[in-house]
């Protein structure tokens, strides 16, 4: 099963004028064969391209107990991003697609969310 973007969703990030930095969850399953060898491959030569436009990983962790849903994960980070404008340029830079081959090889399942910061008024109000 190969990792397939929302193409919907990429456009309508390259279109959000929220030139603020934002936080992107990326929760990842590896491929059992190799999967995991070829994701540190791809953290490794990736994190250039990364610090290049400017983001940080928060978090890098094991997720353990599962307490609701049935989707287990071998990954959780939350890396934070400048801008989107940031993350796009990185997302299309021509060296780092090079390297993404390694994610493609290595990543069985993934969800990324790019959020932004709200209080729980903004969501729990009608």
């Amino acid at each position: 099963m190969a990792i397939k973007s929302n193409g919907d969703q990429f456009k309508i990030l390259a279109d959000n004028t929220n030139d603020e930095p934002f936080v992107m969850p990326n929760l990842l399953k590896f491929k059992k064969d190799g999967g995991r060898e070829a994701y540190l491959r791809y953290l490794k030569e990736s994190s250039p391209f990364g610090e290049g436009v400017g983001a940080k990983l928060l978090y890098f962790g094991k997720p353990k107990e599962l307490l609701n849903g049935t989707e287990e994960w071998d990954l959780l980070m939350l890396i934070q991003y400048p801008s989107r404008k940031a993350f796009l340029k990185m997302a299309n830079n021509p060296d780092y697609l090079k390297v993404h081959k390694w994610r493609e090889k290595g990543v069985e399942r993934a969800v990324l969310y790019a959020t932004d910061p709200a209080k729980p008024k903004d969501i729990l109000s009608p």
